[in-house]
């Protein structure tokens, strides 16, 4: 069975908006779990821009499902992890300049500062994920530094399906899905955990779904677009539904 983590990052941008305290991303995380959601992601970035450090508190105590910490590999977050020790921590790239992540870690340039972080979340008792591009050189960095699973950066895979009519059946979308089940089919033959996800929505998740080997579908933005019209509890329903149709065969 594949999970679905529900990234509510972007409840709280709404909130961060008008700088006031409603939506409550943590009333959020409440709904996403009825919806059927099997962990919450939420990145604390360094420059808060919308999670920011009262929301990791709270979920960390109300979350029922797994809390899955996205961060940038800084001593401040490492600090703010290893103190709250959510269930997994997933390491991302970060750039201020960004609207979001754009583009997967650079395990293989920075394997010594990599090694120590995951062995750092690691002795404390956190299950680390690495953010990284679908390239066989940063699959095997990732297992030489220790990870434990590894998220796979959809977002070509996603823009070449949309650019291309939203048809599976293009050359580029296909290549781009080639690319990440390759990845895929290395991350689990090097005995760690085959994640996905970014910019993933109703539309381009199946054929990633139906991939070999994947356990865990991380998803945000469309699910918290889609709820603005049908609420988020049922937003997450539609996508487990989807991810369960092609779990079953």
């Amino acid at each position: 069975m594949i999970d679905l983590g529900v990234n509510i990052d972007h409840v709280a941008t709404l909130r961060q908006a008008r700088r006031t305290y409603e939506p409550d991303p943590v009333w959020a995380a409440a709904a996403a779990h009825l919806g059927g959601a099997d962990c919450i992601t939420v990145h604390l970035r360094e420059d808060r821009r919308h999670i920011v450090d009262r929301d990791v508190e709270l979920l960390r105590q109300s979350v029922q499902a797994k809390l899955n910490l996205e961060m940038a590999a800084t001593d401040e977050m490492v600090g703010i992890a290893c103190r709250l020790k959510p269930e997994m921590v997933t390491l991302v790239p970060e750039g201020r300049h960004e609207v979001t992540t754009e583009g997967g870690l650079d395990v293989a340039g920075q394997r010594p500062r990599m090694q120590d972080v995951v062995a750092q979340l690691q002795a404390a008792g956190i299950y680390v994920s690495l953010f990284i591009d679908a390239d066989q050189k940063q699959v095997e960095a990732s297992a030489q530094v220790g990870a434990k699973a590894c998220e796979i950066h959809t977002g070509p895979y996603a823009h070449a399906f949309y650019e291309g009519g939203r048809d599976i059946e293009m050359p580029a979308a296909q290549a781009e899905l080639r690319k990440v089940g390759a990845a895929g089919t290395a991350i689990v033959g090097l005995g760690m955990r085959f994640n996905a996800g970014h910019a993933l929505n109703y539309f381009n998740v199946q054929p990633i779904a139906a991939l070999p080997g994947v356990r865990e579908l991380h998803i945000g933005h469309a699910i918290v677009s889609r709820a603005v019209f049908v609420g988020l509890e049922q937003a997450v329903r539609e996508m487990k539904r989807l991810i369960r149709e092609i779990a079953a065969g």
